[in-house]
């Protein structure tokens, strides 16, 4: 995937359409002077329908379509014929979308797998026509029902990876390294800080045909859960990740101060995180013989399975993916057809601006409506000195 097309936040203006108008046509007919009203009702407005799709990675095909609107439903007319319903509009979003309301921060939903539809926003309900409100007193009435007004609302959709294991870990401790080792996922790899600049996602081979997907986010520093380097962005991309693997590397001057340091971050980002599995993979560990891990293995975390691996060499590979399929294969995971839950939590207000301004999403998105769409907007509500429609 292109640098450049990995699209993950986007915020668009929605509109459903607004119901049609009942009819108040009166019959007319040879022989039949006095015919009785027979106005038919308004048609539905659409709706604003999202649809998951496995198909799509990111959200680059709403990046330019910032306008979605569905159709407005006809009026009912002569005959007591019902209006024809407005077109839905269906928006297609890669599985693991969130949507926003752009305005307030409210979680609205969540879209997480392939053809799961979600009505986002419902189109007006279509006016009864003059034919509902005959009685025996009342034998032409020439009135009839609005049809209900359209809704619309700016929203924010965000995208959190669905991935199996999610690898956690400074810059350069060998994440996309180990990535290409274990898939045919091709992240680039170079010897300087943030080489990874997206998530990448790759599909690691099991046994017997078994396969998880692992997904490698950007490196984290020390105060990346306060928005520092990369890491406040794409935290986001493991919340769903059933588990993850922190990695460290051999050559670093206190592993399990590098460990607590990634744990508190995710901690401050999310403290829902630290309830997944985790593994630790001490990596780059080519450079050490037999003597120095022996020295290394009583320093490390307690309580967490960790392993000396180098994706170079290809050591630890092999016993690194038995772990993580024992792992994932535990009821709390997500291997067997689980979705790993996340509970989403309104954005803060305080804060939606600049992540607005930092995603590049602060533009102002309006719509004005055409001087033909503006009638009828008022209130649902009985109109009775409307003229009778043309015979």
């Amino acid at each position: 995937m292109a640098e450049s097309n990995f699209v993950d936040y986007v915020k668009i203006y929605c509109r459903s359409g607004k119901g049609g108008r009942g009819s108040t046509h009166m019959r007319r007919a040879k022989y039949v002077p006095n015919g009785g009203p027979d106005g038919g009702d308004g048609g539905r407005g659409g709706h604003i329908i999202l649809r998951g799709n496995r198909n799509y990675w990111t959200l680059l095909h709403l990046r330019y379509d910032r306008h979605i609107m569905a159709g407005h439903g006809e009026s009912g007319s002569k005959n007591c014929s019902t209006g024809k319903d407005g077109a839905d509009k269906v928006i297609e979003v890669p599985c693991g979308t969130v949507v926003y309301n752009a305005e307030t921060g409210e979680y609205l939903c969540d879209v997480t797998e392939h053809g799961q539809e979600v009505i986002l926003l419902k189109g007006g309900r279509g006016g009864q026509g003059n034919n509902h409100f005959k009685t025996a007193t009342r034998q032409a009435p020439r009135f009839a029902q609005p049809g209900e007004p359209m809704q619309e609302m700016t929203v924010i959709m965000e995208l959190k990876l669905l991935a199996d294991v999610g690898l956690v870990g400074f810059p350069n401790a060998g994440k996309s390294t180990l990535l290409a080792a274990l898939s045919s996922a091709k992240p680039k790899i170079a010897n300087y800080p943030f080489t990874t600049m997206e998530p990448n996602l790759g599909i690691v081979s099991y046994r017997e045909g078994k396969s998880f997907v692992m997904a490698d986010i950007p490196g984290i520093i020390e105060g990346a859960s306060q928005g520092r380097g990369l890491g406040l962005r794409f935290l986001r991309h493991i919340e769903r990740n059933s588990l993850l693997l922190f990695m460290v590397p051999a050559d670093s001057d206190d592993i399990r101060k590098e460990y607590e340091i990634l744990l508190n971050e995710l901690k401050n980002f999310n403290p829902e995180m630290l309830d997944k599995q985790r593994v630790l993979a001490i990596t780059k560990c080519d450079m050490l013989d037999q003597e120095l891990m022996d020295e290394i293995e009583p320093t490390l975390p307690e309580n967490i399975p960790h392993i000396f691996i180098s994706a170079i060499s290809g050591m630890g590979i092999s016993v690194l993916k038995d772990i993580l399929w024992e792992e994932l294969n535990k009821e709390s995971n997500r291997i067997g057809g689980k979705i790993e839950s996340i509970a989403h939590r309104a954005k803060d207000l305080s804060h939606l601006k600049e992540e607005l301004k930092e995603e590049g999403e602060d533009i102002d998105i309006e719509y004005i409506e055409d001087a033909e769409e503006i009638e009828d907007l008022e209130d649902f509500e009985y109109e009775e000195d409307w003229e009778e429609e043309d015979k």
